[in-house]
């Protein structure tokens, strides 16, 4: 209980700022769950998919292929429906390459969606922080400049300490902000890796399925 009201006093002392960045936090922390929980369902989604769709690929059943991702709306279905789309009308390996690569286009800004935001909020709680400090260091030499000369000193510490508040917590907020930012990043280039890997693969099979067919 005294580590709550310890807190909560030091909230109060940081004076106004300390309410933006507490509104920074609970926005960035909001988009960063959401972006968590998205990335994480779209990994399961695409991993589930890609090993039943694999099986397909490997027997050179493409009909099959076609099916599933026609049926299924997850990334690694959207970008090889594309591809597949291509393999029964040409046979140019660039052709496919094309459609899947204008896939890759379309799916990768809606997986970095919002992350940049959760940066972006980090930067501002600890811009915040530093506005907030420079602006309770003035209001505290004008007050100290008109008090008593006995008291300055104890004023102009009081004034330092009430102004670094809003330092601290900008720096509270923006530290697991920037960490979080780097694991949202890291998550997404995990996902595209695998959707390269995916596209790759399936091109790999369908380049060796019609040269067969040319060669017989």
């Amino acid at each position: 209980m005294d580590a709550f009201y310890g807190i909560v006093k030091f909230f109060v002392a940081g004076g106004a700022f300390m309410y933006p960045i507490l509104i920074v936090f609970a926005v960035g922390t909001a988009i960063a769950i959401e972006r968590y929980v998205t990335l994480t369902r779209i990994r399961c989604r695409n991993e589930g998919m890609w090993s039943k769709l694999q099986p397909a690929l490997a027997s050179g059943d493409f009909e099959k292929a076609r099916e599933m991702t026609s049926e299924d709306d997850s990334t690694v279905s959207r970008l090889l429906g594309l591809g597949l789309a291509r393999q029964g009308a040409v046979l140019r390996r660039e052709d496919i390459e094309i459609a899947m690569e204008e896939g890759m286009m379309e799916i990768i800004p809606q997986l970095e969606k919002r992350t940049a935001y959760v940066a972006v909020g980090a930067n501002i709680a600890t811009l915040l922080g530093l506005l907030g400090t420079i602006i309770g260091l003035i209001q505290g030499f004008t007050a100290v400049s008109n008090a008593n000369p006995a008291e300055k000193a104890d004023l102009l510490s009081a004034s330092i300490s009430v102004a670094m508040n809003t330092t601290a917590f900008g720096l509270i907020v923006a530290i697991p902000l920037l960490v979080t930012h780097s694991v949202l990043t890291a998550k997404t280039g995990e996902i595209v890796d695998s959707l390269e890997m995916a596209s790759v693969k399936a091109l790999n099979v369908i380049t060796a399925l019609a040269k067969r067919q040319v060669a017989v």
